[in-house]
């Protein structure tokens, strides 16, 4: 009974609201690669909320999307980093799957920060949790959306959004997770959920999976990620969400390794924090709140060097030429004649990246630049430049 009162409690949700996503046609999904604007900076947050799941997406015109919340006790913790970064309203929520370390903490996000549109999976659960949800989201009249396969998310112009899984009549939460395949230029991310296998190959048959950004599925288990998927999905970077030393043993060890086979750089929220990937749809930088993990870190630094210099710009570059992504926290750029430092913040450069420290009156922030202030740090009649690693080694040197 208490089932079809919830079913009837989506339907009329549904009604209320309407569907606002955009139907795609029944073909292979593949997402666009929209051109952008130079300068627009898309941030995907994957915030520290334990053994659970909770990414922020602000998107390049100032619009925010959250997925998923974390569990209940995490749900304060969300409220209050969302509000560390200005968010007192939110376009879209999409809650993956009715697992409670997936939807426990959006009862917070319900209670304190006003929501436009709620997509569900609409899978439907007994806990207390999730008819608590759906009745916070009816009381307050949100629009309630359950997607299909092949639906967009119009968050932003500038960003695709694409639904590649649902499902809704599946046996098992996880098997129903949304997922969600976010292209903003050259740059893309596979938000996962919970998905399992079974999904992975779906997926593989019916959909383009490559991916700059992988947030592996279920925590980094071992019933996601195969071997198989892990290839054809190829990401650059992934995240693993997942809470220190949980008693499910996340992240597996079998799919550590397959990432590691193919170079991807692993980032784990219970060693590193919060997760910041910030993209102008073209280079990307992972900004954390922790310490990069030792293994994640090249034995050797000599990719890294001080690859350009611009004295009346105030402008240097810093290029990794490796094949190893280099954490940069705690180094310094030192302006040698003015002997003035920049001290880097908790930023790792991607190989074949670079990165610009920018200073004086035009001084730029953003993607693929560090602000260091706005007055004169260079002397404009000659000036060398030296790049000290976290242990105050001699890294580079630019006459």
């Amino acid at each position: 009974m208490r089932k079809i009162v919830m079913l009837v409690c989506i339907c009329i949700a549904v009604l209320l609201g309407g569907c606002t996503l955009v139907q795609q046609p029944d073909k292979k999904i593949e997402t666009s690669q929209i051109p952008v604007e130079s300068g627009k900076e898309m941030n995907v947050h994957f915030i520290n909320v334990g053994q659970g799941d909770s990414i922020l997406v602000q998107s390049p015109s100032g619009r925010n999307l959250l997925v998923d919340g974390g569990t209940k006790d995490a749900g304060k913790d969300v409220v209050a980093y969302l509000r560390t970064k200005g968010i007192e309203k939110l376009d879209y929520v999409v809650a993956t799957h009715p697992d409670a370390d997936h939807i426990g903490g959006l009862i917070s996000v319900l209670n304190s920060i006003s929501i436009k549109n709620f997509v569900d999976s609409g899978k439907v659960h007994t806990s207390q949790t999730y008819e608590k949800m759906l009745q916070l989201i009816l009381d307050k009249n949100i629009p309630f959306i359950v997607p299909s396969i092949g639906d967009t998310i119009p968050l932003d112009d500038d960003l695709d959004i694409t639904v590649l899984h649902v499902g809704d009549e599946s046996n098992d939460n996880n098997e129903a997770s949304i997922v969600l395949k976010i292209s903003y230029g050259e740059v893309s991310f596979l938000l996962m959920g919970d998905a399992d296998i079974n999904v992975e190959k779906r997926l593989l048959k019916e959909a383009n999976v490559k991916a700059t950004v992988l947030k592996a599925g279920h925590h980094g288990s071992d019933t996601s990620s195969s071997e198989d998927f892990i290839q054809q999905v190829n990401p650059k970077i992934t995240i693993l969400s997942y809470g220190k030393d949980n008693s499910y043993g996340h992240p597996h060890a079998e799919v550590k390794s397959r990432l590691e086979h193919i170079s991807s750089q692993m980032y784990g929220t219970a060693e590193v924090g919060n997760i910041v990937v910030s993209t102008d749809g073209v280079d990307y930088n992972v900004i954390t709140s922790g310490s990069v993990e030792p293994t994640e870190i090249a034995d050797s630094v000599s990719g890294i060097s001080i690859s350009s210099k611009d004295l009346r710009g105030e402008l240097v570059g810093i290029t990794n030429s490796g094949d190893t992504a280099v954490s940069l926290k705690d180094w310094k750029l030192v302006s040698v004649v003015g002997n003035q430092t920049f001290k880097f913040p908790n930023i790792s450069l991607q190989p074949g990246k670079t990165i610009y420290v920018s200073s004086g009156p035009e001084a730029k922030e953003g993607s693929g630049y560090l602000k260091w202030t706005t007055g004169q740090m260079w002397r404009n009649d000659g000036d060398a430049a030296t790049l000290l690693n976290n242990e105050g080694e001699i890294v580079s040197e630019f006459e």
